[in-house]
């Protein structure tokens, strides 16, 4: 039997998982009212919407492990940038249409991997919430594979702006893999994957969607990493303000 993981291992897990969704719905839904086409604008949305639900079971589920008649507003919009723990690849601006769906692919096939494995945990709870969200997110993985190849096959202009994409946002997916005591202990008692041993099988897949979009798979070395311990880019502290300002302005205020 493996032994139970201590509380705040599973917390800070939980954490992650739902600041991931979090921050990466909240940056999709910047892109309400300014899709390139009236289709995608509210696909975009509606991708953002899944994630700020899985946010919000994560969320939950943190909060009854901690213990504290916490809610999940408390988590959402009361922590400074030092205390989120999600990927910097979710942070970093849109961009233009593409970089958003490259963004997206990175991100969609480390949760759909990641997601396949805890629906299999021996926590329930993390069971559960995992295999409602891998659904949504084999969905948001089809979306953005389409539209990478689409968009990679397609102009010359549309090619070069895939290419842009890649050099804005390659170098922030390593932090996506990047083990972390908490997760670490996780592995141990059985719960969760540790994320690093997903890392060559979504290589495997990404680089089959490069080459149906003729996209050139990176051999860029440098990556940033930090964001599970709190260290991320200037672009996490605007999202915050622009999201926290009424909670923190009006703490409990209720429509």
């Amino acid at each position: 039997m493996s032994p139970s993981p201590n509380k705040e291992a599973l917390l800070q897990y939980c954490l992650y998982l739902a600041d991931n969704s979090l921050i990466l719905g909240h940056r999709l839904s910047e892109w309400c009212g300014h899709g390139p086409i009236l289709e995608e604008d509210i696909a975009l949305a509606n991708i953002s919407l899944d994630l700020i639900g899985q946010s919000r079971l994560f969320y939950s589920y943190a909060a009854e492990v901690e213990g504290l008649n916490k809610s999940e507003d408390d988590y959402a919009y009361f922590r400074d940038a030092r205390q989120f723990r999600n990927a910097l690849l979710c942070e970093i601006p849109n961009g233009h249409f593409g970089t958003s769906i490259l963004r997206q692919l990175l991100f969609s096939q480390y949760a759909c991997l990641l997601f396949e494995k805890l629906s299999q945990s021996t926590d329930t709870k993390l069971a559960a919430i995992a295999s409602k969200s891998l659904k949504e997110c084999l969905y948001h993985l089809r979306h953005s594979s389409e539209w990478t190849i689409r968009l990679g096959c397609g102009t010359e202009e549309s090619h070069s702006k895939m290419l842009e994409a890649i050099e804005a946002v390659w170098r922030y997916h390593k932090d996506l893999f990047a083990d972390d005591h908490f997760e670490k202990e996780m592995k141990s008692s059985g719960i969760a994957p540790l994320s690093s041993s997903l890392y060559n099988e979504w290589v495997e897949k990404i680089k089959i969607v490069f080459d149906l979009a003729s996209l050139a798979f990176p051999d860029q070395t440098f990556n940033v990493i930090g964001g599970r311990d709190g260290k991320h880019t200037e672009h996490l502290g605007y999202i915050l303000a622009d999201m926290q300002f009424v909670q923190r302005a009006y703490p409990g205020g209720e429509w």
